[in-house]
């Protein structure tokens, strides 16, 4: 199980990204919606890794900024192909780059990191929906299509995510 550093988005920003979780449901998409856990909760992953050790929060709440970041949705994004993932994209400011390199540098020697995690590789983006059907792709952009306009918000803290304990704690 993986294990993940991620920023959480602030509740205007995390309503959002929840109402297009519940228009893709609507649609027949199977979105994070589905998802009833508590945990369940709209954010970017800054670092994940088969295991991380919890000897690392105090080094990472050191790196962490002391005021939340600007957070701005950009489009929507398709990874894979065959059953693929659905995201809302996150512009990459200066700050949440910044913030992603010191992560990784902390955590780099950590086992099982998937190469689209490193610095310059990473797509920093919000999950709507993952196996998606090739056949519904069409449907599931169709529902992203938010009313809302105004994308732009702040994170909302920080938290470790422990995949195999299914356990959440905060960093900040």
């Amino acid at each position: 199980m993986v294990q993940s550093v991620e920023v959480l988005l602030d509740p205007r920003l995390d309503a959002v990204v929840r109402d297009e979780w519940s228009r893709l449901l609507e649609a027949g998409v199977g979105s994070q919606g589905r998802v009833r856990a508590e945990s369940n909760r709209p954010h970017v992953t800054l670092f994940v890794a088969g295991a991380l050790p919890t000897e690392f929060d105090d080094a990472l709440r050191a790196v962490l900024p002391p005021r939340p970041l600007a957070v701005r949705l950009g489009g929507v994004v398709v990874f894979g192909s065959r059953h693929a993932t659905l995201a809302r994209t996150v512009v990459p400011s200066i700050a949440l780059l910044e913030l992603h390199a010191r992560v990784f540098e902390i955590l780099a020697g950590c086992p099982g990191i998937p190469a689209h995690i490193r610095p310059g590789e990473w797509t920093p983006h919000v999950t709507l929906a993952r196996r998606v059907p090739v056949a519904r792709i069409g449907v599931a952009l169709a529902a992203t299509q938010t009313p809302e306009t105004r994308l732009a918000g702040a994170s909302g803290g920080v938290r470790r995510w422990d995949g195999e304990s299914r356990r959440e704690w905060s960093l900040t």
